[in-house]
């Protein structure tokens, strides 16, 4: 650090800490923060005072300040215990001071059906201490008349050596496993209707597993919007609590003869088969059509109540409860709002509307029960549709099978934010700070959970949506994993750089999460790219969560050359790029930088050079660099200059990430297929088809392809190579 940069950072410390930022580091923000330029930032006022307020503590005048302020410090001073504590199997509880006095008595219920009975015996104002428990799970402590839940949780998640060693029922750990990385909506199947489906899932993963592959590593699977099908982005869901059914294949559950009779019914084969020959998919178009078909497989449905698929329906919907009940009761208000003044926000019905407990919800949902049971119905189909598919997965032999992603948060005009309004964040975006890639930042449109909320509520809305994405899957991506420390929020309406950090409580979130994960016996990987905080990754693999590590950005400390593989860290999954950034070939060919160019994210350069032909410029020489690690790793010969611009050397990049140390190596389907284009292209909204792309072929052509099959055979030749350090490499070929 230079003389000018420590005086300037020992003077921004010694600045006095206001009234306004008191409450707000109470609160939980912080009001510095470091940029990606590692310089010291501080949080507007303004923006305090606004991200405060949406926080449910005013803070206009020096009165309100005070009380918010003593609102936050009586809710973290454990004056009375909390409706949840967190805890580690075999680790001493503490508990809050004041919770009991020395010598009383309690009482802990483990789900078990044991009881523990106990006394404290912790001196006058001193921490109480609970005795650990061995069993994990929700156990029940019992003091005086006082009720709490102890989410006892394992000292680690459900890991890939956990679920190898349940597929080979023995001792040893995990070899080098890999997987593929499937857009699901992108698949193609002969009949889909313009989307891909659960079936076309099931087929991917059965395929994938006769090769060798051990994970599917999908995209959101969350629910949409049914009223507003040009809401498609999988990433801004309307609930992260059920599933999107669009992706229903009105034949998987049942049968053909019924879907065939359903969509005659409807009356749009023509539009299906239109629709299923179009390069991108039509998402109003395709959803409507599917919905159509849907309501007309629900009408003879509802009419046998004695069927053991009925039987297996109302199970569905007791299990589901109150959260299912309220997902389907908004989707029909929704659609009725809609229909009656065009406006689709909760936030802007009739207040009676706003609350899902009023007696007018009720009164609509009882004046509209078809409707709403259709809905019951499509996430009925869509649970049991992505259900399959896992099983069909571990059936085929995958140690893992579905990946599923579990988006940072939701929209606030959906279903989630409507059932859980007290436990969401309102007229706040989660978002990122300006860095080196997003220069403007970034604000999502997103909503999450309030901590303060979590707390109060017991985390029973955390807990609800990491059931849900444990459900059908044999393991949880979670997107921007560093929201478990904190996120970064923008006051709606502002720029995204006028934001701030907003601490969450981790080490309850992290328990929560290994317990959830055993309960599902489900591996948890977490997207930990960007500005990551000192120590966060090492906390994320003490508790037995994967970071991710991807090629583009796996560079030399000290130089501008790629990591050798042996350099990549282990404790991760790796990959060659994810829907955010560019593919192999869209990468070598500098498909990313023209994009960015034309949505208008390139900024002009003070020389005044065209800040293209720069870039451009600047990818030849990383093109460079990239070749002579693939030479250096033994994948690329020696004495071959590396590809021109029109031929990238896909299958090398394929065989560098295989030959990290990285249990787990996820494979896009992109790469392997050497698209050029990528999913999507962040901060762009319709002048890139995101989200849109499909397949050329079925799924199942692809596996009859020679390229494609090859492919993956490399793919599983190198990962088992992986496995076998001291074999010598040979730079003469690619595997």
């Amino acid at each position: 650090m230079s003389a000018a940069t420590s005086k300037k950072g020992d003077a921004h410390a010694a600045r006095p800490v206001s009234g306004i930022e008191t409450l707000a580091e109470h609160a939980g923000f912080e009001i510095e923060w470091q940029d990606a330029h590692k310089n010291m930032q501080r949080v507007p006022e303004t923006t305090l005072r606004i991200l405060l307020d949406k926080l449910g503590l005013p803070c206009g005048n020096a009165t309100q300040i005070k009380q918010s302020l003593s609102a936050v410090d009586a809710e973290m001073s454990g004056r009375k215990l909390p409706p949840l504590i967190t805890a580690e199997v075999d680790r001493g509880i503490a508990l809050p001071v004041s919770a009991a006095k020395q010598g009383a008595r309690y009482r802990i219920e483990l789900e078990s059906g044991e009881v523990i009975d106990g006394r404290f015996t912790s001196p006058k104002g001193e921490i109480a201490l609970l005795s650990p428990i061995a069993e994990p799970g929700y156990h029940t402590l019992v003091i005086n008349d006082h009720r709490t839940t102890l989410a006892v949780a394992p000292a680690r998640c459900f890991t890939l050596d956990d679920a190898w060693r349940t597929l080979s029922d023995d001792a040893g750990n995990a070899p080098p496993l890999w997987g593929v990385a499937a857009q699901v909506y992108g698949l193609r199947r002969n009949g889909d209707g313009g989307i891909g489906d659960f079936t076309a899932l099931a087929s991917l993963a059965t395929q994938t597993a006769k090769r060798g592959g051990h994970a599917v590593a999908i995209s959101p699977m969350h629910a949409m919007f049914s009223a507003e099908p040009n809401k498609f982005s999988p990433y801004s869901p309307s609930s992260r609590l059920f599933f999107n059914i669009a992706h229903v294949d009105p034949a998987a559950v049942l049968g053909a003869p019924a879907a065939r009779a359903a969509i005659d019914k409807a009356g749009v084969a023509n539009e299906l088969t239109e629709l299923e020959g179009l390069t991108l998919i039509d998402w109003p178009r395709a959803s409507k059509a599917r919905l159509a078909v849907l309501r007309a497989l629900f009408e003879p449905f509802s009419a046998d109540r004695d069927s053991p698929f009925a039987k297996d329906f109302a199970a569905f919907v007791e299990e589901g409860g109150r959260p299912l009940e309220d997902h389907a009761r908004f989707e029909a208000l929704q659609a009725a709002q809609i229909a009656e003044n065009g406006d689709g926000h909760w936030r802007n019905w009739p207040e009676a509307l706003r609350d899902p407990r009023s007696d007018a919800v009720t009164e609509f949902a009882d004046a509209n029960r078809r409707e709403v049971d259709f809905y019951l119905f499509a996430q009925w189909l869509a649970a049991k549709g992505l259900m399959h598919a896992q099983h069909a997965a571990r059936d085929a032999g995958m140690a893992v099978g579905l990946v599923a992603d579990l988006a940072v948060g939701c929209d606030s005009a959906g279903s989630h934010a409507w059932s859980y309004r007290d436990e969401m964040l309102t007229g706040v975006s989660v978002g990122a700070p300006p860095d080196l890639f997003n220069q403007a930042g970034q604000s999502w449109g997103l909503t999450t959970f309030s901590p303060r909320a979590m707390r109060t509520q017991g985390f029973a809305a955390f807990i609800d949506m990491l059931r849900c994405a444990f459900k059908c899957a044999g393991g949880i991506r979670i997107d921007h994993i560093l929201g478990l420390r904190r996120l970064w929020l923008v006051p709606e309406g502002e720029s995204a750089k006028d934001g701030a950090y907003l601490r969450y409580p981790l080490d309850d979130m992290l328990r929560l999460i290994a317990l959830e994960s055993w309960r599902h016996r489900a591996i948890v990987v977490g997207e930990d790219l960007g500005t990551v905080p000192p120590g966060f990754t090492e906390r994320l693999q003490e508790h037995g969560l994967l970071g991710i590590r991807v090629l583009w950005f796996e560079r030399e400390v000290d130089g501008p050359g790629f990591k050798p593989p042996r350099e990549w860290d282990a404790g991760v999954t790796a990959t060659t790029t994810t829907h955010d950034l560019p593919t192999v070939t869209g990468w070598w060919r500098g498909e990313d930088i023209v994009w960015r160019s034309k949505i208008g994210q390139t900024m002009a350069r003070a020389d005044g050079r065209d800040p293209v032909e720069v870039a451009l410029e600047e990818r030849g020489e990383d093109r460079e660099h990239l070749w002579r690690a693939f030479q250096d790793a033994g994948i690329a010969p020696d004495d071959v200059e590396a590809p021109d611009i029109d031929n990238a050397p896909v299958d090398e990049a394929l065989a560098f990430v295989a030959a990290t140390p990285a249990p787990l190596v996820t494979y896009p389907l992109e790469d392997l297929l050497a698209l050029a284009e990528q999913p999507n292209l962040p901060g762009s909204i319709d002048e890139h088809p995101n989200w849109r792309r499909r397949l050329v072929r079925p799924v199942d052509e692809l596996f009859l392809d020679d390229a494609f099959s090859d492919r993956l055979l490399a793919v599983d030749t190198a990962r088992k190579r992986a496995g076998q350090p001291n074999e010598p490499t040979s730079n003469s070929e690619t595997p």
